[in-house]
């Protein structure tokens, strides 16, 4: 390990860091506007400068790699006198826009120009002005703020992977662009509005709606997908107006997807802020809380426990399935089920439904077969971490099904299950691949679970799992990529049925059919409405969407940005949402309506508080007692060997932006919609 000295200190550093990050060891902040931990080194602004001895001028410190004896000065005169002319030269073409611009209060050129400038300028001639690129509806540009820094352009390269921006001409005539004019067709794009150092690309949605100083940041995590990505939540006068990342290196790095984060505005449309009751009229009219549980009662009484079901939905938090778990035990009502796209997921063994590698060690994998999967719709985060293990490890990437579209070489080895089961015989070459790998990794997406031979396709991947090697000490690669917040919390609390119970096609042919006289809805809104035939219908979610509007009583609940709730995602991690926002109107927090319910229906549930509510969690599943942590799951044997359909597999999600209420309520999103999966259908000649 090199030894150097930095200001007169002695330090020693890992080989191969550059002199910024020894600085940074050494507890010397180092101002810089290009350089970026998760990007390739660019050293175009150099702000970074730093004084090296033996050296004639300055150097660059963040493309210096340390050397053994190196003595370095952080704040000498020429240090100093550097950082003075650095910030001269990035002001002489800048505008002086910082009353109107929306990286006001969060700007990295105001804070180093405070904090290293010399407060004047002798640059007396016209300034440059740059036309505004079209970057589609996220992204909002004023590129006469840009310094040049390239982090935009090396993100979307380098981490979204895709060619849609890049840097053309030369000198001052240099500018950022989308080459052709068109949107940044990505859903990472908006991570370029947290890397701009300047003002140069903002968040369209949020343009002049507020200043950081009026909002008041919440720490949360999203459930738009399952990966449970931690986000901050700013509001204002009870209103949520942005969504931002926020760090977590175990699951989303720092960065957020596109629907995660812009879907805010669809959090204040189509809201139910109070209960509604179907009259004769076939209306839904506005009622009190009592008269709406009247209702239910009424229905209710005298109903027998095998003529009653729920079907629960993608958002629901633990906290209100364990409520309807037990409400529905007190009514002896068997027929429950959590998987309202048709998931056949067999619950039986905790590690055959998990994201077993986790998110982060999925970046360390070497080898990787997607079947049925397109992460880039699915889980984006998991995309860039897939493309962070081809980038960094040369890892081998293979489909069976649908190849994700964009720049990433996935090799297809087929369409269907066929196929699947020649790589689980070692009769594919690919299986060859695996088993020489020494951190193998096989994605099951869930479009691969909504066909008939779902148990035959469970074994055959688990199959191929031990037959290939994807099963070691300290390793399994075996992973189940969810597309619902709440499936694998719902999975872990047992919200699947019995044997001789219902399950969802079942619940929906029974209530078609006259089997089943009331179904209860607990944010399910993807799910066959017009199936549910004449069965009384009780809708407890927040937003006016398909189970809303079909339902005889709506029970108005909250968002997840207006609760503490629990959520478990994808890989099995348990993670709190906090409340930003009260819900709006009449509006409560899902399991304190389950509770006030089962009141009315004289099956009380002992559930008074929010701790109790999460003591009944761990009773139900100890897991729910480690929060943030992965506990993996032992292996063992699930599936069956059956006969496979031929028919191609299909990944679950057409359209990224429209899977939620959500994101359906959105403006922003429809027109993300519209732009990115029905412009990019015309011109593949694909479903998008």
């Amino acid at each position: 390990m090199p030894k150097l000295t930095i200001d007169g200190i002695a330090i020693e550093v890992p080989a191969g860091v550059t002199v910024l990050q020894a600085c940074e060891l050494a507890g010397k902040e180092i101002p810089r506007f290009c350089y970026h931990e998760r990007l390739s080194i660019a050293g175009n602004c150099r702000m970074c400068l730093v004084e090296m001895e033996k050296s004639p001028k300055p150097i660059a410190s963040c493309a210096m790699p340390v050397a053994e004896g190196m003595a370095i000065k952080t704040d000498s005169p020429m240090v100093k006198k550097a950082r003075h002319g650095i910030v001269e030269f990035l002001l002489i073409n800048h505008p002086l826009d910082c009353p109107i611009c929306d990286q006001g209060g969060e700007c990295d050129l105001q804070d180093q120009a405070m904090a290293y400038g010399a407060g004047l300028s002798r640059y007396n001639e016209s300034k440059r002005a740059v036309e505004e690129k079209y970057m589609g509806p996220l992204v909002k540009t004023e590129m006469t703020r840009c310094i040049h820094c390239t982090r935009c352009v090396r993100f979307v390269t380098e981490v979204a992977g895709v060619e849609g921006l890049g840097l053309l001409g030369r000198g001052e005539h240099a500018e950022i662009t989308t080459y052709l004019e068109q949107a940044l067709d990505s859903e990472l794009s908006g991570n370029v509005i947290d890397l701009c150092p300047v003002g140069a690309l903002t968040a369209k949605p949020y343009a002049f709606v507020a200043r950081p100083w009026e909002l008041a940041r919440t720490e949360s995590v999203d459930v738009l997908d399952a990966v449970g990505a931690a986000i901050c939540v700013d509001a204002r006068d009870n209103e949520v107006v942005r969504i931002l990342p926020r760090l977590n290196e175990a699951v989303n790095e720092e960065w957020l997807g596109d629907k995660s984060r812009f879907a805010v505005d669809g959090l204040k449309r189509q809201r139910l802020d109070r209960p509604y009751l179907r009259g004769a009229d076939g209306r839904l009219a506005a009622v009190s809380w009592s008269d709406a549980f009247a209702a239910i009662a009424k229905r209710i009484k005298g109903v027998k426990g095998e003529r009653i079901a729920a079907i629960i939905g993608d958002m629901a938090d633990a906290e209100a399935m364990v409520a309807l778990k037990d409400v529905m035990a007190k009514l002896d009502a068997p027929h429950i089920d959590c998987r309202q796209d048709g998931a056949a997921i067999d619950p039986s063994l905790r590690a055959g439904y998990l994201f077993n590698s986790t998110i982060a060690g999925l970046e360390t994998a070497d080898a990787v077969l997607l079947v049925a999967s397109n992460p880039r719709a699915e889980a984006p985060l998991v995309m860039s971490r897939l493309r962070k293990a081809w980038l960094t490890l040369d890892a081998k990437l293979a489909a069976i099904g649908p190849v994700p579209p964009g720049n990433l070489p996935v090799e297809s080895l087929g369409a269907g299950a066929k196929t699947l089961k020649d790589v689980a015989d070692g009769k594919h070459p690919f299986a060859k691949v695996l088993s020489a790998a020494k951190r193998p990794a096989l994605i099951l997406g869930q479009g691969a679970l909504r066909r008939s031979d779902v148990a035959a396709v469970l074994g055959t991947a688990r199959r191929a799992a031990d037959s290939l090697g994807l099963i070691r000490d300290g390793w399994n690669g075996f992973n189940m990529l969810h597309t619902a917040a709440a499936r694998v919390g719902a999975l872990d609390l047992g919200l699947v049925p019995e044997s001789g119970a219902r399950d969802l096609a079942g619940i929906l042919e029974g209530a078609s059919g006259g089997a089943l006289d009331v179904v209860f809805l607990l944010g399910a809104d993807e799910i066959d409405m017009a199936k549910l035939g004449r069965a009384f219908v009780v809708y407890l979610g927040h937003h006016g969407d398909a189970g809303a509007t079909r339902a005889d009583v709506v029970l108005p609940g909250a968002a997840y940005t207006e609760k503490n709730a629990t959520y478990v995602n994808t890989e099995g991690r348990v993670q709190f949402a906090r409340r930003a926002v009260h819900p709006p109107g009449d509006a409560r927090e899902d399991w304190t309506i389950l509770r006030a319910l089962s009141d009315a229906l004289g099956r009380s549930i002992d559930m008074s508080s929010l701790g109790d509510a999460r003591r009944r969690l761990v009773a139900v599943n100890p897991i729910f007692d480690r929060a943030g942590a992965i506990v993996p799951a032992p292996w063992g044997d699930f599936g069956t060997e059956g006969k496979l359909d031929p028919a191609p597999f299909v990944t679950a999600i057409p359209d990224y932006y429209l899977t939620d209420p959500i994101g359906r309520a959105s403006p922003t999103m429809a027109e993300c919609s519209r732009i990115f999966v029905h412009h990019r259908a015309s011109r593949t000649g694909t479903d998008g």
